[in-house]
C-alpha cells in the first residue's frame, strides 16, 4: 500500500470515532447533528474520492516527481527539518490560492462544489470530496516542485494539510479566541461554508487564516446572522455521480446555448452563477431562497438500518481496494472501482426512495452472492473458503430475495427542515 492510502487507512477509524463522540456530544446538548442519509451520501464521496485518486497519481504526484527531479534546479534534502517547516507552510499558502480560485473559477468550482453541497455541517462533511479535483489541482502545486521540494516531502505535508481540516468542520466547538484569528477553526470555516451574503466565499484557508487576513477575505462568524450550509443551486441528490456531475453538466448546456465563442469560453472562466445574458433569457433559472427547506426524504427504519448495514460493508470494501491498489492488476482496480461507485450510487437512489431502486439493489446484492460463489474469488483475492463464498451466497441471496418486499421505500420527497428555522432551536441540531 502506498503511503497515502496507507495513512487514509489508518487515520479512518479515528475519524469515525470522532463522528462518534461529536454525535454524543449534540445528543447530549439535545441537537440532532446528523442525517442518516446526508452522512451516508458525504462519507460515500470521499470514499469515491479515494477510488479515483489511486488512479490519479500520475496527474496528483507523478507529474510533480519528475518536474522536482528533472526541471527543478535545486534538491532540498528530505531529512532536514527546516525543509519540512517550509514545505508545510507553502502547501498550505497553495492551497489557500487553489480553494479561492475554486470558488472564483467555474471550472474548478465544478469540482470543488461537491464539499460544498451538504445542507448539514458535521465531520461526515470533512470527507465529502470531490472525485474530479485531480484534474487541474495538481497544476497549483508545481511551484513546490520547482522550489526542490522532493516527492515524499510534498506527498506527507498534504496529507498533514488535508487531516488538519477534518476536525474544523463541527458546530460542537465554539470560538476558540486567540486561535481563530490565527488558524483555520471551527468557527472560520463554519463561515467559509455558508451561503448567507456575509460569508459567501471568505475564510480559505487551510490550516493558517493568516492567508484571508493577508489577502481581504477574512469574515467572523456572526452569532446575528448564523450560517446557513450547502450551495446557492442545490444539488438536492443523494447520487454521487450527479453529485460530481452537475456543475460540468449545467455549464456544458450554458456552453451550447450560448452563441457567442467568446461566451462559450467564459462560461467555464468567470466565476460560478455567471451566464451569458442570452443564455440566462431564455433559459432562466429559480432565484436563490435562502430560507429553502433542506433535501431530507423519509427513510423508513428498515431502510435505514439496511442501508447502514450496506454502508458498512461497502467501507470495508473500500479499505480492501485500497490495499490492493499497490499490487493489483488494472483491469482488477478498475473492475472493483466500478463495483463501488455502482453500489454507492445504487444506495443513494435507494436513500431518495425511488421505486426502481430496490429492484436493481436486488440485482446487485444477488450478484454480490454470485460471483464469489460462481468463481471462488474476489476482487484481487485468488481463492476463497468455499464455506464462506457459500455463506455469502445465502446470505446475500436471502437479501437480494427479500429486499423488494421488506423495505417500504417511497417516492422521492424533499421534506427536511427550515435551515433559517433550525437556527433558533437546538432540537434540529446543526443550526
Amino acid at each position: 500500500m502506498h503511503v497515502q492510502e496507507l495513512i487514509i487507512t489508518w487515520a479512518t477509524p479515528v475519524f469515525f470515532a470522532l463522528i462518534g463522540l461529536e454525535l454524543l456530544v449534540a445528543r447530549w446538548r439535545g441537537r440532532a447533528a446528523y442525517r442518516i442519509g446526508d452522512a451516508i451520501s458525504s462519507i460515500g464521496l470521499g470514499v469515491i474520492s479515494q477510488v479515483v485518486g489511486v488512479f490519479g497519481k500520475l496527474l496528483s504526484i507523478g507529474i510533480y516527481a519528475w518536474v522536482a527531479v528533472h526541471v527543478a534546479p535545486i534538491d532540498l534534502p528530505a531529512g532536514n527539518i527546516a525543509v519540512w517547516l517550509f514545505a508545510l507552510l507553502a502547501y498550505d499558502f497553495l492551497y489557500y490560492w487553489l480553494h479561492r480560485a475554486g470558488h472564483e473559477v467555474n471550472v474548478l468550482w465544478a469540482a470543488h462544489v461537491v464539499h460544498h453541497q451538504s445542507e448539514h455541517y458535521n465531520l461526515s462533511t470533512a470527507l465529502r470530496q470531490t472525485g474530479s479535483g485531480v484534474l487541474l489541482g495538481w497544476l497549483f502545486y508545481l511551484p513546490m516542485a520547482l522550489a526542490g521540494i522532493p516527492t515524499e516531502v510534498f506527498v506527507v505535508v498534504a496529507l498533514i494539510d488535508l487531516l488538519y481540516q477534518f476536525w474544523v468542520h463541527t458546530e460542537q466547538v465554539g470560538r476558540l479566541g486567540w486561535f481563530d484569528r490565527v488558524f483555520c477553526s471551527p468557527s472560520n470555516h463554519r463561515a467559509h461554508h455558508a451561503v448567507n451574503d456575509r460569508y459567501l466565499d471568505r475564510n480559505y484557508g487551510g490550516i493558517l487564516i493568516i492567508w484571508d487576513r493577508l489577502f481581504g477575505t477574512f469574515v467572523e462568524e456572526d452569532d446575528a446572522d448564523p450560517p446557513v450550509y450547502g450551495t446557492r443551486a442545490p444539488l438536492r441528490s443523494f447520487n454521487p455521480l450527479w453529485a460530481n456531475a452537475e456543475v460540468y453538466w449545467a455549464a456544458a448546456k450554458d456552453m451550447w446555448h450560448a452563441r457567442r465563442w467568446r461566451d462559450k469560453a467564459l462560461v467555464w472562466l468567470k466565476p460560478p452563477g455567471w451566464r451569458p445574458a442570452d443564455v440566462a433569457a431564455r433559459f432562466p433559472r429559480p432565484a436563490f431562497d435562502i430560507r429553502r427547506e433542506r433535501f431530507d426524504p423519509p427513510m423508513p427504519r428498515a431502510l435505514t438500518l439496511y442501508c447502514l448495514l450496506q454502508f458498512a460493508l461497502l467501507l470495508g470494501m473500500a479499505t480492501h481496494f485500497l490495499d490492493l491498489s499497490a499490487r493489483a492488476s488494472l483491469s482488477t482496480l478498475l473492475a472493483y472501482a466500478a463495483y463501488l461507485v455502482g453500489s454507492l450510487t445504487v444506495l443513494g437512489a435507494l436513500m431518495e426512495g425511488r421505486r426502481a431502486a430496490r429492484w436493481i439493489e436486488a440485482v446487485r446484492v444477488l450478484a454480490t452472492a454470485l460471483l464469489p460463489w460462481a468463481t471462488g474469488r474476489w476482487f484481487g483475492v485468488a481463492q476463497l473458503d468455499p464455506r464462506f463464498a457459500m455463506a455469502m451466497m445465502g446470505i446475500f441471496g436471502l437479501a437480494a430475495l427479500a429486499l423488494p418486499w421488506l423495505i417500504p421505500t417511497r417516492a422521492p420527497s424533499v421534506a427536511g427542515t427550515h435551515p433559517a428555522s433550525a437556527a433558533k432551536g437546538p432540537s434540529v441540531g446543526i443550526h
